[in-house]
């Protein structure tokens, strides 16, 4: 059997590496004519960081990456509403990492060829094979191909034309890397604010030796402003800075540290209805292809891993492709799509939209009089049980590959 893997980001470069895991040949196409460092900080919550683990690249992740002890969630005048553990500080077998996706990428990129310049125009199937067209007139043909090529995906336009334009629902975003000293624990994330006064995440990625680490940001403002989704697409600090100019949180200077940005990009916050199915023959989708998704909750890049050796696992246990791609389709299609639309309106931050709406956007004297423990902690396991990562049921999981 060979897999013809289309895309080579996260979701792509894990399904390489787990198919060869399971023993099964594959070539990766990359519509780009290099593979460039792009992007900025992602998280690996427990259920990415144990299929990572499973592949061997724990101790490769854990040399460049931040393991993340605690998330932390504060109004914009810096009070502290929910503080948890998180991976193995919450008692998990497996850590948080929080990384920058370049250094994931470079780990999972090792010793591996990808196919450069290879962008598909079309595919054609049957009882025997799939063959995919390229940009530049050549060809490839196997047993499988598997749509990993992001939001903006090919393979997905050719299955199901009919799918869906991308969704925006007014919320755009920017994002940025600067070189700060470590904040509360130095390896806490801290997610502050709500949408319509600015919302903001933060998290250290890479020790930098010194006293100095590099740490990821996100900034999110309800907004009409909407400009095609390019993660190298460049942003102005003017257009956002000002809702959060007043913020300082404890041992982090908000404006100070967006100010000091190495650079900024801007996108919307994007993702697309679910799809009733991935699966056309001997083709399939998997991550940003299968289910774009708001970035909420850390958890992009942990379902495309989910995706793959989910998928990788369902391709070794049987030789029939068809029988395959179809048990991989009902083992991710729910659960998947039970996660974007959690995005939309249940992750985690929606602890910090209730306290936004329960104070009037005003400081509290109490965060007890505003909101229980009891409720906090029942909204953050349940969008765990919703993710995949609830932590007993992680544990008790079997392998997937």
């Amino acid at each position: 059997m060979e897999v013809l893997i289309v895309g080579g980001g996260i979701g792509g470069l894990t399904l390489v590496l787990s198919l060869r895991q399971a023993g099964i040949e594959c070539r990766v196409f990359e519509a780009a004519p290099q593979i460039r460092p792009l992007g900025v900080g992602i998280n690996l919550l427990p259920h990415g960081s144990r299929e990572l683990t499973e592949l061997g690249l724990q101790p490769r992740l854990a040399a460049v990456a931040v393991e993340t002890r605690e998330m932390c969630l504060v109004n914009r005048f810096g009070q502290f509403v929910w503080r948890e553990p998180r991976g193995r500080f919450a008692g998990y077998a497996w850590p948080q990492f929080s990384i920058h996706r370049a250094d994931l990428q470079a780990i999972l990129l090792e010793g591996l060829v990808v196919e450069l310049n290879k962008k598909v125009i079309s595919l054609k199937q049957d009882k025997a094979s799939v063959t995919l067209h390229f940009a530049d007139g050549s060809s490839a043909a196997g047993d499988a191909a598997i749509g990993c090529d992001g939001i903006h995906s090919t393979v997905r336009e050719l299955l199901f034309p009919e799918g869906g334009a991308l969704s925006y629902q007014g919320i755009n975003m920017w994002r940025g890397v600067t070189r700060c000293k470590p904040f509360l624990t130095g390896a806490s994330m801290v997610v502050g604010g709500w949408l319509e006064v600015g919302k903001l995440v933060a998290y250290p990625i890479r020790n930098l030796g010194g006293g100095m680490q590099l740490v990821n940001w996100v900034a999110e403002i309800q907004s009409p402003r909407h400009v095609m989704q390019d993660w190298s697409l460049p942003g102005r600090l003017e257009d956002f800075l000002p809702a959060f100019e007043s913020w300082r949180f404890d041992g982090l200077d908000v404006p100070a540290m967006l100010r000091g940005a190495e650079a900024i990009y801007e996108y919307p916050m994007l993702d697309r209805d679910p799809l009733p199915a991935w699966t056309r023959g001997r083709v399939t989708l998997l991550g940003d292809a299968a289910h774009p998704m708001y970035p909420r909750g850390s958890n992009g890049a942990g379902q495309a891993i989910l995706d793959a050796r989910t998928l990788a696992g369902c391709l070794r246990g049987t030789k029939d492709v068809f029988t395959a791609l179809k048990a991989y389709e009902e083992k991710r299609l729910e659960p998947a799509n039970e996660v974007v639309l959690a995005n939309r309106s249940s992750g985690p931050d929606s602890i910090l939209r209730a306290v936004h709406e329960r104070t009037g956007d005003r400081p509290f004297g109490r965060i007890e009089d505003v909101m229980a423990a009891e409720e906090m902690q029942s909204m953050s396991e349940n969008y765990k049980r919703i993710a995949g990562f609830e932590r007993d049921a992680l544990a008790r999981r079997g392998p997937l590959v």
